[in-house]
């Protein structure tokens, strides 16, 4: 028979080691929350800018030895990989050059007609920019020069402040200074600006594109007809009136017959080149032998003498200096700089997206931040040589592409190639149509318009395919500035629909696991069934003035709904684990939201634990005393420590 003493020593002594292990535990946990309330202090703006330029601009700053190397090659790639650059990559650089070339003289001079400049502009901006971007770029792949939605869009907003039939001079100065401020804006990636690219979403690109690509189509009438009056308004009623109105009376039926021809033509070649891959060259060279091939019957039937129009003169020579044209102490440097600023997201946009896709293939990254500082210094450097706003153009990078370019070569042999022909061929284009023009843009504008990527769309997020249709429809039928601001606004509002109503989820954990998640995204979650232990989590990823009551009064109802369904007994309280993982900052009004939130658990004998705050976060409530107010051991790493802490704690 065992005796009395020892039972009762043995429950004694049982009872002390889970003492000691409950101290154990209750001291670990007070020492997680000291680690979360004593981290360091956040970087400030101004501190994350400096680091984000050392880093961009010193990725080895810690190595001095490295320190010039580096700085060099980041700002030039073609110091890295030009070590290892060799006689077969050249080959295929020069063919795809050659090939660039064949496309990119007549689109260049089709694009400055559209941008409403003389033709030899859009020559002059096929050869200093690639040439810059050839050193400065990270793409392999893209093709720099003139593009037709950016053409388009000087060509619509810069008339609004100078009138380019009534003062060509001033019109051409002001573009030269919208470029300037268009290379500006780029550059400031350096300082991790990036995001306001980022304000024009992928919905908003796709819409603007293709509502571009029928504007432009549409003003190709012109030059397809023959037509000497035309509006200088961009929407499709204004320009369908324009034809209307002046077809019975202007058209010239040779001109548009010579104009159609080519363009079957075009449209021809192109559909075989996306049949068979292996005559890719077949709609590159298309373009170039279209203006050959109608110079020469123009030339030789005279038909500039019956109706068809023609390029006539056309300046040869080197890009001349523009320095002394820039108006940056002008009257209109304002409106140069929104215009600039406008050209640039635009631009900025389309390189790169155009560069990733195809980086994407060959299975590389590419570097935003360098795509910004070469795209900047390339139009600065352009606004000083006679160039207007340059990007990466679709149709010419998947030319490059198909033509087998290995490296930013392609787009050094294609400017060369440019400047031989402004030097030696540019009185031969004396003769050729503008209708020609007007096919070689019109067959390049259906890539453009990508119907499937709008239905993915559709298919996908509805609110971004209304702002797809917000640029589409602005453009269409208002103008392009129309569209952008239609775009932008509605993608600003789907962020603030998100921000301002926010959801509060009831968490339980997974079975047999320690996480915790949502219970109505997860069934088979399980709730807590310990009375008066609630665990919610905030799904915003801000808690700001916007959304910072209506978090705090759904959190109430919750309490009062979950507190009248889960029955307490007398001598228990409550208490209610919110997890703010997702919270990644915080405002004044969020922090009073939080101390009001706070103050109104308290009334109701309800004790409020946090989970996992962020670094932002968990500072700021330091500063503001929020954290001694609700208490340091009531701060918890993850939701599983919480609610073992609240268990164990016998307050529920």
């Amino acid at each position: 028979m065992v005796s009395l003493p020892n039972v009762s020593f043995s429950v004694e002594m049982h009872n002390n080691n889970q003492q000691q292990q409950q101290d154990l535990e209750d001291s670990g946990r007070t020492e997680r929350a000291k680690w979360l309330i004593n981290s360091p202090e956040p970087p400030y703006l101004w501190q994350e800018l400096v680091s984000g330029i050392r880093k961009n601009v010193f990725p080895h700053r810690g190595n001095h030895s490295l320190g010039a190397m580096s700085f060099f090659q980041a700002l030039f790639p073609i110091l890295s990989w030009g070590k290892t650059y060799n006689a077969s990559k050249l080959k295929d650089d020069f063919m795809a050059g050659l090939t660039l070339a064949s496309l990119s003289i007549p689109q260049s001079i089709g694009y400055a007609n559209i941008a409403k400049l003389d033709p030899q502009y859009g020559l002059y901006t096929s050869v200093v920019p690639p040439l810059i971007y050839a050193l400065m770029g990270s793409s392999r792949e893209i093709a720099i020069g003139p593009v037709a939605v950016v053409s388009m869009l000087l060509s619509s907003i810069v008339p609004n402040v100078v009138d380019p039939v009534v003062d060509p001079s001033g019109y051409r100065k002001f573009v030269f200074t919208v470029t300037f401020f268009a290379g500006t804006f780029s550059i400031f990636g350096l300082f991790r600006l990036g995001f306001l690219v980022d304000f024009f979403s992928h919905a908003a690109i796709v819409g603007f594109m293709a509502g571009a690509a029928i504007v432009i189509g549409l003003q190709q009438l012109k030059g397809l007809f023959g037509l000497n009056h035309f509006t200088t308004k961009t929407d499709v009623v204004s320009v369908l009136g324009s034809v209307l109105k002046s077809v019975p009376h202007e058209w010239h039926p040779l001109n548009f017959s010579l104009g159609c021809l080519f363009l079957v033509f075009l449209l021809v070649a192109r559909s075989i080149g996306r049949r068979n891959k292996k005559l890719f060259w077949l709609p590159a060279i298309a373009p170039l032998l279209s203006v050959i091939l109608s110079t020469l019957i123009v030339y030789l039937t005279k038909a500039d003498e019956h109706g068809v129009k023609i390029i006539k003169h056309l300046k040869g020579g080197l890009n001349p200096s523009s320095l002394h044209q820039l108006q940056l102490n002008g009257p209109h440097v304002a409106q140069a700089a929104k215009i600039g600023l406008i050209s640039a997201v635009v631009a900025l946009t389309e390189a790169i997206a155009v560069g990733r896709s195809f980086a994407s293939i060959k299975g590389y990254h590419l570097d935003g931040k360098k795509e910004m500082m070469a795209m900047g210094f390339m139009n600065v450097a352009g606004s000083f040589t006679s160039c207007y706003v340059a990007t990466g153009s679709f149709s010419r990078t998947a030319v490059n592409f198909s033509a087998g370019c290995q490296t930013a070569v392609s787009n050094i042999v294609m400017a060369i190639t440019v400047v031989v022909a402004l030097e030696l061929f540019t009185k031969l284009l004396y003769y050729t149509p503008i209708s020609i023009l007007a096919s070689i843009i019109l067959s390049a504008l259906p890539g453009l318009i990508d119907i499937n990527e709008a239905y993915y769309i559709w298919k996908v997020d509805k609110l971004d395919f209304l702002a797809c249709l917000g640029a589409f429809f602005g453009v269409l039928f208002v103008s392009v500035e129309i569209g952008l601001l239609a775009a932008v606004t509605i993608s600003f509002a789907k962020i603030v629909l998100n921000s301002i109503r926010p959801s509060v989820e009831q968490l339980g954990r997974l079975p047999r696991t320690d996480t915790f998640c949502e219970v109505n995204q997860y069934p088979m979650a399980i709730e807590s069934e310990t009375p008066g232990l609630l665990t919610f989590g905030i799904s915003s990823g801000l808690l700001c003035f916007a959304n910072a009551n209506c978090i705090r009064e759904r959190i109430m109802r919750l309490v009062t709904e979950e507190g009248g369904t889960k029955e307490t007994e007398k001598d228990t309280g409550q208490i209610l684990i919110l997890d703010m993982s997702n919270v990644m900052n915080i405002d004044t009004s969020g922090i009073f939201a939080l101390e009001e939130l706070h103050n109104n658990l308290v009334s109701l004998g309800i004790k409020l634990a946090m989970v996992n705050l962020r670094w932002q976060v968990i500072h700021k409530l330091k500063v503001a005393k929020v954290v001694e107010k609700i208490g340091i051991e009531w701060i918890f790493l993850t939701v599983g420590e919480a609610v073992d802490a609240c268990l164990a704690s016998k307050l529920v």
